[in-house]
């Protein structure tokens, strides 16, 4: 069993975020491509973002520190500590209005995962 604080590690994550010329910095909690679960702790510093990307999978987000702001091309979601989002299956982006870290959470179908280990040397 895995026992973490989540705080700890997303300051820990925010500080590094800060040092980095990307503004961001990620911590696989949980999963990987053996898994149908990955959970991801995400930081990224005030300014900077995840530049627009595809969710292969399903996904929520859950911001445990800062504010955030999720965009798609007709839409933008703002959350702050505590606001839980499911992240649309179309490509998005995520910005850092404050010095920020999210969990993300990606559930993969069995299919899908089955298939990425099945093709792993």
């Amino acid at each position: 069993m895995l026992a973490l604080s989540l705080t700890t590690l997303a300051s820990e994550h925010i500080a590094a975020a800060r040092a980095t010329s990307s503004g961001r910095s990620a911590h696989t909690i949980h999963g990987g491509h053996d898994h149908h679960l990955r959970q991801t702790l995400l930081a990224v510093a005030a300014g900077h973002s995840l530049g627009d990307h595809n969710s292969p999978d399903e996904a929520t987000l859950y911001v445990l520190h800062g504010h955030v702001a999720l965009t798609t091309t007709t839409q933008t979601w703002n959350a702050t500590v505590g606001d839980y989002l499911t992240i649309p299956a179309q490509r998005h982006n995520l910005t850092a209005i404050e010095d920020s870290a999210v969990l993300l959470t990606v559930a993969t179908p069995p299919a899908v995962a089955d298939e990425r280990s099945n093709t792993r040397p």
